[in-house]
């Protein structure tokens, strides 16, 4: 399994944020007033932050405890879905014994599993601790690219964003997402991050950015609409919505 943004950097992040402001909705919050500025750099100033540093710590400079985690996880990957593990995620959850079935899949990865929730919910509050408002405007900024960070021009994706149209890797995260939540590894954590993911996936699904200049963004309206949608989605919710694919219904 290649080790790209599309099946790692974004692993891993639930359940009801309300409906915020019209920043939140449009992506547009207060720089870091700590963070020093970036020449050429477009967009919310923390939120490029967040997702550079989560580049940083789980692709370009990872931990050795990092690697040694990749070093299980993607093996056993590999042999246990070989078709992907959103595939096999999804096999299992219209099983009548989900989801204790999928944690008996994922239970021999549990401290791999561990150790990225603990290496991505510590970068969260590098940036947003009991900030939910701040972290679901990095979502949603996210899903409509309307990040751009120069420092990234050496990886030919300058824009913080998915990869790949349509963005698969929202479906592995969820599984991964999933994992982490049946096995009980930082749960209530997760539970109050994983709608998030489903809101930028629908906003990305819809905007279809462009991943070497900043884009525009979405119209007001149709932000908030999705986020009406998504944010108050329930564990089961959010399992119905990601057996769709490669996008959300509420997107078509």
């Amino acid at each position: 399994m290649t080790l790209d943004r599309r099946n790692l950097l974004k692993l891993g992040a639930g359940a009801a944020v309300a409906v915020a402001s019209t920043a939140l909705m449009t992506g547009t919050a207060e720089a870091g007033t700590t963070l020093p500025p970036v020449p050429g750099m477009l967009g919310d100033r923390k939120a490029n932050e967040l997702w550079y540093q989560l580049d940083e710590i789980a692709l370009y400079h990872p931990a050795q405890e990092v690697q040694d985690a990749y070093a299980v996880l993607f093996p056993f990957l590999q042999q246990n879905a070989p078709e992907g593990l959103p595939a096999k995620w999804r096999e299992l959850s219209l099983e009548p014994a989900y989801p204790h079935n999928y944690a008996e899949l994922v239970k021999p990865i549990e401290q791999p599993l561990k150790t990225l929730s603990t290496l991505q919910l510590g970068n969260f509050d590098r940036f947003y601790r009991g900030d939910e408002e701040g972290l679901t405007k990095a979502f949603a900024a996210f899903g409509q690219g309307i990040l751009f960070d120069p420092r990234r021009a050496d990886v030919e994706s300058e824009v913080h964003t998915m990869d790949g149209d349509p963005p698969s890797g929202y479906h592995f995260w969820h599984a991964i997402q999933r994992a982490q939540l049946v096995l009980d590894i930082d749960r209530r954590r997760w539970a109050r991050i994983t709608p998030l993911l489903g809101f930028a996936w629908a906003l990305q699904s819809i905007a279809r950015p462009d991943h070497r200049h900043v884009n525009p963004g979405l119209p007001r309206e149709q932000v908030r609409a999705q986020a009406r949608y998504w944010l108050p989605r329930s564990t089961a919710e959010l399992d119905r919505d990601f057996r769709s694919s490669p996008y959300p219904d509420s997107a078509r």
